[in-house]
């Protein structure tokens, strides 16, 4: 089994690195289906529209999604970056970063996973980041992407023998508008944050899709509970970004 029958989804798939990924595999041919919270007549594949912070409306189309379509790879990229120092921290931002990197991960986890068992293949990669490694101001982001390290270890041990893999991508700073609205570039600690990066620039959403894409593949059969940093060097800097 080579997947090649079965679709991807992508989740926040209209803008920054899932529109990248969702560009990069529609043109060579495959299948797609995107969730986005809002239209966008320029996606090039269908787009099923959901705010996946809704608990209802994210089983809902999850739901819709895996009966319409065999779903044998995933990236669960939609994630959510409230920047609060430790003091400043409130009950419903801790939450909401959480439920929208952790909880509609597991959930799109769980809807795909029958038709990809019955496959005997799957491909399941989340997205985590940099930060995971620690963050100034931004320790709920930073929890919440490394618990995503945690879920891929631990998933790629459980699915293993159903030769279903499941990996990281842990990106660094990237031209997205998520970045830009949690980091305006004005600000001293962006301003700092990109100067330590070592290769001395932000990345682009394609660089990181092209390591998506790697994990998606057939050929990465032998791969799996692996995290990716793709972040111009960052994770080994000893400065702190």
């Amino acid at each position: 089994m080579t997947g090649g029958e079965g679709f991807t989804l992508v989740t926040g798939a209209t803008k920054g690195i899932g529109r990248a990924i969702t560009e990069r595999l529609v043109a060579r041919g495959e299948r797609v289906v995107g969730i986005a919270r809002s239209a966008d007549a320029s996606y090039p594949a269908p787009l099923l529209l959901a705010d996946l912070a809704d608990a209802q409306a994210r089983r809902a189309v999850f739901a819709a999604v895996a009966a319409r379509h065999p779903i044998l790879r995933l990236v669960n990229n939609v994630g959510l970056n409230r920047m609060q120092p430790l003091a400043e921290i409130t009950p419903e931002a801790y939450q909401d970063v959480l439920d929208t990197n952790l909880r509609v991960t597991l959930d799109a986890t769980q809807a795909v996973l029958p038709a990809m068992r019955e496959a005997g293949f799957g491909r399941i990669v989340n997205i985590s980041s940099r930060s995971l490694l620690g963050r100034h101001g931004g320790s709920m982001y930073a929890a919440a992407k490394a618990a995503l390290v945690g879920f891929t270890r631990s998933w790629a041990l459980e699915l293993a023998s159903s030769g279903i893999t499941v990996n990281c991508v842990a990106p660094g700073p990237v031209a997205t508008e998520m970045f830009a609205r949690n980091n305006p570039p004005e600000l001293p600690r962006t301003k700092a944050m990109l100067a330590a990066v070592p290769v001395g620039r932000m990345g682009e959403p394609a660089e990181i899709a092209a390591a998506i894409d790697y994990f998606l593949s057939a050929e990465a059969g032998f791969t799996t509970g692996q995290t990716l940093f793709v972040c111009g060097g960052a994770s080994i800097s000893q400065v702190h970004l």
